[in-house]
């Protein structure tokens, strides 16, 4: 009789597709994301798929693994360098929640440009009157900048969305050959100063860590919005607060934060004009279907040994495996 293979859930799937795949494979779901608990875990398992921070030391722990996949395209919670030497094939699904991080800006971008929820309390509690003077305040995206860092296949999509909207748009990225024709490239200082809204997209890097620090907040104008679906640390927390708090920001969207998930005692919460959200933009039913349909389709082929063009470490494939 064939044994099953067994894979680790870091977290649940779409559960459709998890029930589906547990007729498949002995299918094991993490009880929480402790580093303990996924080094003990992953001791007897053939393929972990990703949704949490795995511990540095995790494949030391992995005799038998042989196939990582992350579920979504972000590979910074994997340490792809240890699985790389240990042979190891790590895959990612680029694209597959694009579209819904992309939504989720422009629903940031609404929440403080036409503040439709607090108008409708403002109705509900205040009348007519006071709830129509509420939107005096309002401001239309059409005609003003948004100024995108990192211009990728989110940043991208963000850029195109604006340029409906009728938005000028302003891009910071590696290589400014590279943008659409409809992005200009500007410096750093450039597009936080110029930008009405600034949406961050980057990776973290060594050299986009705090890449949003005080001087960067400091250029931003007093009417302007920061939306941050890159990562918590390209954001220079404490400095987003003091400007929330001192009126020199007229807001931040913070899908990301610098340690996840967040206690809720953490001083971010008592920022004014603050959206926070606990790293949802790129989760909707839909994304998450397909993410879960395509980590179980990966982690198959990478089970039966093809070397699959999503793999992000393909060298690999023509190493012999270290074992642990």
């Amino acid at each position: 009789m064939t044994t099953r293979p067994r894979i680790l859930l870091t977290n649940p799937m779409h559960e459709a597709v998890q029930a589906d795949y547990a007729h498949r494979v002995d299918l094991v779901v993490a009880p929480d994301t402790s580093a303990e608990t996924l080094r003990r875990l992953v001791a007897d398992a053939d393929g972990v798929i990703v949704r949490s921070l795995l511990p540095d030391d995790v494949f030391e722990h992995a005799p038998r693994l042989r196939a990582v996949v992350r579920h979504g395209v972000g590979l910074d919670m994997i340490p792809v360098e240890r699985a790389t030497d240990r042979g190891i094939p790590v895959a990612n699904l680029p694209g597959s929640n694009t579209q819904s991080v992309v939504e989720y800006c422009l629903a940031a971008m609404l929440h403080f440009r036409r503040p439709l929820a607090k108008i409708d309390m403002g109705l509900r509690s205040e009348g007519w009157g006071p709830a129509r003077a509420m939107s005096n305040s309002a401001t239309e995206l059409a005609r003003t900048v948004c100024g995108i860092v990192g211009v990728g296949a989110i940043g991208g999509g963000v850029a195109r969305m604006a340029q409906h909207l009728g938005m000028r748009v302003f891009g910071l990225t590696r290589d400014p050959s590279r943008l659409p024709e409809h992005v200009t490239p500007k410096t750093r200082d450039e597009l936080f100063a110029e930008s009405d809204v600034v949406v961050l997209c980057c990776p973290l890097t060594s050299q986009t860590r705090h890449l949003v620090d005080a001087s960067a907040i400091e250029r931003m104008k007093p009417t302007a919005v920061l939306i941050n679906v890159a990562r918590g640390p390209v954001v220079d927390t404490a400095a987003v607060i003091k400007a929330l708090h001192e009126g020199r920001l007229a807001g931040a969207a913070l899908d990301v934060h610098d340690h996840h998930p967040l206690r809720g005692d953490e001083p971010i919460f008592d920022a004014p004009r603050l959206l926070l959200t606990p790293h949802v933009a790129a989760v909707t039913e839909s994304s998450m279907r397909v993410m879960s349909e395509g980590s179980v389709d990966l982690m198959t082929a990478l089970l039966a040994g093809r070397r699959h063009p999503n793999v992000c470490n393909p060298e690999v494939f023509d190493r012999p495996r270290i074992q642990p």
